[in-house]
């Protein structure tokens, strides 16, 4: 009922809302304050009304100024020059990155794979040296990343029967300043290539997709994972909106 009473006495939403866009916050809230006055014949709660002011403080604090970026590119100088990032003040940490991707290789490719009738030879066994190859030289492909001393590469191929595909994930370690995404990625990416050269002579229709990060730890920036499961969100979320007893 209540709900029902202020719409029917506010059919000047529209103006309301446009305040918003014209006046800022603090006219729109007046506004609003003012028609709230005129339904309930008395000014709001002053709760309501600081908790507004409040949330108008917090926006404003938090809003960045016209012209300001909210991050900066690194391998870019002052005027926009690409350079290489100097780690020399970074201090040395553990770094782990796992990267992913998929190859498609349709019914034909993927059972010649399976059986191990490629001309080339060993589809999986080739690409995973690539891959381990290719990360040990990542700054010799990737011009503005840094000549890293790997201490673990990792390079895996599986097989999957559900789409005809293999999938590829590449692991690398350093203990450095800097990170090793790129060698990770790098490794997946050139086992893909490696396996669609073992394998364009049966076919031109393969598709190297989906290479991405999955993992990494260490540095400054911490740990990235895209993969977060449902009990790991809900045993965050849950917490937060007081209902522990659904756990």
């Amino acid at each position: 009922m209540l709900l029902r009473r202020i719409v029917a006495a506010c059919p000047q939403s529209k103006r309301m809302f446009s305040s918003f866009v014209n006046h800022g916050y603090e006219s729109a809230i007046q506004e609003l304050n003012n028609e709230m006055e005129s339904v309930f014949g008395g000014p709001p709660a002053d709760g309501l009304a600081s908790s507004a002011n409040n949330l108008n403080n917090e926006i404003q604090l938090s809003s960045p100024s016209i012209g300001e970026s909210s991050f900066e590119l690194t391998h870019t100088g002052k005027s926009g020059e690409a350079q290489m990032v100097d780690v020399s003040q970074k201090e040395s940490s553990k770094r782990n990155a796992i990267a992913v991707c998929k190859v498609i290789l349709g019914k034909e490719v993927f059972d010649l794979v399976l059986a191990n009738q490629m001309g080339k030879g060993d589809v999986l066994t080739v690409a995973k040296i690539a891959g381990i190859t290719a990360a040990k030289q990542t700054s010799n492909l990737i011009p503005l990343c840094h000549n890293i001393n790997l201490s673990h590469v990792q390079v895996d191929l599986r097989l999957n029967r559900e789409d005809f595909s293999v999938t590829i994930e590449g692991e690398a370690a350093s203990t450095g300043k800097t990170g090793v995404e790129m060698e990770a990625m790098t490794a997946v990416s050139i086992a893909g290539l490696t396996v669609y050269d073992m394998c364009k002579a049966a076919s031109k229709d393969i598709a190297i997709t989906d290479i991405r990060l999955k993992h990494k730890s260490g540095g400054k920036s911490g740990e990235y994972c895209i993969v977060l499961s449902s009990k790991i969100w809900y045993s965050l979320a849950i917490p937060i909106l007081g209902l522990e007893f659904l756990l």
